[in-house]
């Protein structure tokens, strides 16, 4: 089966009197890069959820966002921060003596400071292997939508690629037609030129001729190029069945594939040949366009 690298998922958890959020989202990207937001007091788990995203995901730029609010049925408790409060006292008398300055903090300043007041989660910060339990399942739900979305897109994008597969095969179907007509043609028009020029005033080489269409013969001939074009549609063809990720290999074979339709376009000498080289070349960027999605 195909991946796309583009898809989304989200779950919901509750716990202790929490609701957490977790989001994934995904991109294209070349390599699996895996950014991380999570509430500071989780950064711990960074590297634990990180793994777990990557044992499901070998490519695309995965953004996981990690939300911690509080569940409006329940109330948290609040707790005095009594060593921060001190702590704050003592910086405002020592800032005073050393500067000379009035002034005193009141309890509305005090309790607005950073730290004075702290959520007391009902003991669940004790914990963590807890939180931990619970973000990983949150976030392999998360993870499962987000592959069922991939998993659709590349089925999507599988069956187009087909499709487009299916329209290089017809080009490269009469491009092995033509093939062989090309040095004909060519030899039909060599005499049929040198007739038209032939004014009884010279007479020309029959041995030398036959040379000439034998260098355009070997010049012109692509049956190289068309057996390894045949040999990676069928790759290309194989990967579009197989559950391994496909995007880096396609890559590959669409750059082999176009160094080929650029060989016959430089090599075949005749007007039909280069049409289908043509219409290939733009194909082929469809394909590319189009692969670059997959994971």
């Amino acid at each position: 089966m195909s991946f796309s690298m583009t898809g989304y998922g989200q779950s919901a958890v509750q716990y202790g009197g929490y609701k957490i959020q977790i989001e994934v989202k995904s991109v294209n990207h070349r390599y699996c890069e895996v950014m991380l937001r999570l509430p500071r007091e989780w950064a711990g788990l960074e590297d634990t959820l990180r793994k777990l995203v990557q044992s499901q995901l070998k490519r695309g730029r995965i953004d996981v966002f990690v939300n911690k609010e509080q569940d409006g049925g329940e109330q948290a408790a609040l707790k005095l921060d009594q060593a921060a409060v001190r702590s704050y006292i003592q910086a405002a008398r020592e800032l005073q003596q050393f500067e000379e300055l009035e002034g005193r903090l009141d309890i509305n300043q005090l309790l607005a400071l950073p730290g004075v007041m702290t959520v007391q989660e009902n003991g669940n910060d004790d914990d963590p292997e807890q939180w931990r339990e619970l973000l990983e399942q949150g976030l392999g739900e998360a993870l499962t939508g987000l592959l069922e979305m991939r998993a659709r897109e590349g089925r999507h994008l599988a069956e187009d690629l087909r499709g487009r597969l299916d329209h290089l095969e017809q080009l490269y179907t009469e491009m092995r037609r033509l093939a062989p007509t090309v040095v004909e043609e060519h030899r039909v028009r060599l005499r049929q030129r040198l007739s038209e020029l032939q004014d009884g005033s010279f007479h020309w080489d029959e041995s030398r001729v036959g040379m000439e269409i034998a260098i355009f013969a070997d010049r012109s001939n692509i049956d190289e190029e068309l057996t390894r074009l045949a040999s990676h549609f069928e790759q290309f063809r194989n990967l579009l069945h197989t559950d391994d990720p496909i995007g880096r290999k396609m890559d590959f074979l669409l750059q082999e594939m176009n160094r080929e339709v650029n060989t016959i376009g430089s090599k075949a000498n005749h007007l039909a040949l280069v049409n289908h080289v043509v219409e290939m070349k733009a194909e082929l960027e469809k394909i590319r366009e189009q692969a670059a999605n997959l994971e």
